[in-house]
């Protein structure tokens, strides 16, 4: 009998659902997009119960456009935008403020400070990540902070924060459930990757009550049964993992030195280092890939801000197109030769830069520059920004003979050609390209017995197809020395 495994992946602007079968094909999806809040310049917010409602709409489609009843699953998996966070009263399940979303730089000036004062070789030393708006901890004390009573509430034990797994987690089991996986602790900047524990320490200096936060399981673990309502039947929370981690479980990267990167609304490359924790010497994150009967396998991480958003702040800020896949013509006709630069740091810059105070720009506009030249410079960041992240990667020690990709933006082969170009070296688009997902999925079937192991899992991948580097040498060092020359003219650094 065939086992299914039901996969939520709740992104930045919109929440996913995706029925897989054992061999980890896609058996039926539904999507739903929700709205996007901001609130002022570089605030971003989401209202965690749309993220619920759409969460719950989309569980339902999938169950129904599959035929496959919820007594059929065998558990679920949960993957989600990471750091973003929300606060919620224990007896209520209500939120106390809007979610503030990874991308919200509103915590800016406390980040300032507290690297002013010499904070960060600590943060760093203990959680892999630099202090930064993008990581949850700083969030936490704002609404904690911004919220009339909502810090003697949080001392009280009244209040409880969770990342979008475990506000998803919470409501699926009615409130039995407060748990999130090492995967997103490890992206709070509140948690100890090395001793794997809430860090007292951290909890003191961002002041964060502990009475908030989750327990912190395996990435396969028991997470709770939701409620039967739900669905129709109580099914296993099996699975969860950040939206890269579990990309990098979907893409089969289990040994050190795989590396994959994803094109969703960020930008997100993650390369295993194994049982080590790598420490970055160029402003990369180390980070948690996943942790299984105990142990945690490490990675090393660069994040994008604005990938897939660029394409659509042109198609619906400017209007310039009125569908994502007119890029790829726009492109076609432009060329790779293309003189105008379009740097998308409309929340700032993330890795290697990090630069919360940088804005974007568009650069090198002539009189006979049009629509094409701007959108084609759209995708072209993408890869220029994808470039800076692996030039990091080289100079901390690694190496990366191939990069699997995966996410909405890599159907478009001219895109990943120009990366390929870019990068010089070999691209490979796997057969499954909901590798996010799949990632959840086999995480879920890990705890459940669908699968016995991670090498059970790797045979699983499949390449549907390799784009290999074929640009000149001097075209390549002369494009991206044009992006660099961009960048250094929006930083603040």
């Amino acid at each position: 009998m065939t086992r299914y495994l039901l996969a939520i992946d709740q992104g930045t602007t919109s929440s996913r659902a995706i029925v897989f079968d054992q061999s980890g094909t896609s058996v039926a999806a539904d999507q739903q997009e929700f709205p996007q809040y901001f609130p002022s310049d570089g605030r971003v917010e989401h209202d965690a119960t749309e993220i619920w409602e759409s969460t719950l709409s989309v569980c339902r489609g999938a169950l129904e456009q599959a035929s496959v009843d919820a007594s059929e699953l065998a558990g679920i998996g949960i993957t989600n935008q990471r750091e973003t966070t929300v606060i919620w009263e224990r007896a209520t399940g209500k939120p106390i403020h809007r979610a503030i979303v990874w991308q919200d730089r509103r915590t800016a000036s406390l980040c300032t400070k507290l690297k002013t004062d010499g904070h960060e070789s600590a943060v760093v030393e203990r959680t892999g990540l630099l202090i930064d708006p993008y990581f949850s901890a700083t969030k936490i004390a704002w609404i904690l902070d911004n919220v009339e009573g909502a810090r003697a509430r949080a001392e009280a034990g009244e209040l409880a924060f969770g990342t979008i797994d475990s506000w998803l987690l919470w409501n699926l089991t009615g409130g039995r459930s407060h748990y999130t996986d090492a995967s997103n602790a490890s992206r709070t900047a509140l948690f100890n990757i090395h001793e794997q524990r809430w860090d007292d320490e951290l909890l003191s200096l961002f002041r964060v009550p502990y009475s908030l936060l989750p327990d912190v399981l395996d990435s396969a673990a028991d997470f709770g049964e939701i409620e039967p309502h739900w669905l129709g039947a109580p099914v296993m929370v099996a699975g969860i993992a950040g939206d890269q981690q579990a990309a990098l479980i979907g893409q089969a990267c289990f040994k050190p030195g795989m590396a994959k990167s994803t094109y969703g609304t960020g930008c997100f490359l993650v390369a295993n280092t194994g049982s080590k924790a790598v420490r970055s010497e160029n402003r990369l994150l180390t980070t948690v890939a996943y942790r299984l009967g105990g142990k945690p396998c490490y990675a090393v991480e660069g994040s994008i801000f604005v990938a897939g958003a660029a394409m659509q702040w042109l198609r619906d800020g400017l209007k310039l197109i009125s569908h994502a896949n007119e890029s790829s013509v726009h492109a076609e006709t432009v060329g790779v030769e293309n003189s105008v630069y379009l740097v998308p740091a409309f929340t700032g810059l993330g890795a290697p830069h990090w630069d919360p105070h940088a804005r974007g720009a568009i650069m090198g506009l002539t009189r006979d520059t049009g629509i094409g030249e701007i959108v084609t410079a759209g995708l072209q960041s993408v890869c220029y920004q994808t470039k800076d992240l692996v030039r990091a990667i080289l100079n901390d020690g690694a190496t990366l003979g191939s990069l699997r990709v995966d996410g909405g933006m890599v159907v478009n082969d001219w895109l990943m050609q120009f990366l390929a170009d870019i990068l010089n070296v070999t691209v490979d688009r796997p057969r499954v390209t909901e590798t996010t997902a799949l990632g959840a999925a086999y995480l879920a079937g890990l705890q459940t017995g669908v699968y016995e192991s991670l090498e059970q899992i790797a045979e699983l991948w499949e390449c549907e197809r390799q784009f290999h580097s074929e640009m000149r040498p001097a075209l390549r060092e002369s494009l991206y020395a044009g992006w660099l020359d961009a960048i250094e003219r929006v930083s603040n650094n």
